[in-house]
């Protein structure tokens, strides 16, 4: 018999163990208003723990859903990339007001439509809350790994917002940017023990992520809910040709979605001016936003 994988692990303890106990983003100049934020949540800090093995207590921001709700809300819960949840201008401060204008943008995006959003710090808690650069992914250390630790970041904070009056355990979905977006494939994999219904998220999206995933499904790749891939032809740091052919080799789980942009780059989405001023990637953007708006609405409704 093989060894179980720490993810396995870790995941089965899930199935036993109880649950555990700023500044606004400016629209994009043009964006439709279907998918602007109608209001301006505000985070919270909030702490729980990751389902690795040392249980690492991470930091999270909570945005609640803005305006009046009948029942329980669905949930997002937001992975950073290997920048890190924080601005590059933070200077050593990393809260709430630092948190990049993407991962705020979308966590208001998401509280703005119902949702509580969840953004996870998976590298603060681990020593590096300022991220990796470009070109380091070979120094990086294991506790920091996309696919076999930040997944279970990922499940820690399931837990977590199911933990909450306010949330609907069985209505949380997934999002992550490149890093975070390879992580929510891993976590996303149809290797996991126990009732996926009960445990698992509804669905899942990856934002440019990067495919290879460690050779892990190299034989296949299963996804036990619905996952969508997002990514730019330009895209200068991940393979865009490796997340098609990764996407069209998934076996025969749930279905795994891939979108195209021509001419957009990493990080497309990113509300600032850099990104925004080229021309594929705000059209990808406006694209992502009304897509997904509808995706999860869809795809995390009641049943």
């Amino acid at each position: 018999m093989k060894k179980a994988s720490s993810l396995t692990a870790a995941l089965l303890l899930a199935t036993a163990a109880p649950a555990a106990a700023q500044q606004t983003v400016s629209p994009e100049a043009g964006e439709p208003a279907a998918t602007r934020p109608s209001a301006r949540p505000q985070a919270e800090r909030v702490v729980f723990r990751s389902m690795d093995e040392p249980r690492t207590e991470l930091t999270g921001y909570l945005y609640v859903p803005v305006g009046e709700r009948n029942g329980k809300a669905p949930a997002v819960v937001l992975m950073h990339g290997r920048a890190g949840a924080y601005s590059s201008l933070a200077k050593g401060v990393y809260d709430a007001s630092t948190l990049t204008i993407r991962h705020r943008y979308w966590a208001e995006y998401w509280a703005s439509r119902g949702y509580y959003a969840l953004i996870i710090d998976s590298f603060g808690a681990r020593g590096f809350p300022g991220g990796f650069a470009a070109g380091t992914y070979s120094q990086r250390p294991a506790s920091v790994n996309e696919v076999t630790i930040r997944p279970l970041d990922a499940y820690g904070a399931l837990r977590f917002l199911r933990s909450l009056d306010g949330v609907d355990g069985d209505r949380v979905g997934l999002m992550g940017w490149s890093n975070g977006g390879s992580a929510v494939l891993a976590a996303m994999a149809d290797d996991k023990p126990g009732d996926m219904r009960r445990l698992g998220f509804r669905a899942a999206v990856s934002m440019y992520p990067g495919c290879g995933l460690q050779n892990r499904f190299r034989r296949g790749y299963r996804a036990y809910a619905p996952v969508e891939i997002f990514i730019g032809t330009a895209d200068e740091e991940v393979s865009h040709d490796r997340c098609r052919t990764f996407a069209a080799g998934a076996g025969a789980g749930a279905p795994v979605g891939f979108s195209s942009f021509a001419g957009a780059t990493h990080s497309f989405d990113d509300p600032g001016r850099r990104r925004q001023s080229v021309p594929a990637n705000a059209t990808a953007t406006r694209t992502v936003r009304e897509r997904l708006a509808q995706y999860f609405e869809q795809v995390l409704a009641p049943r």
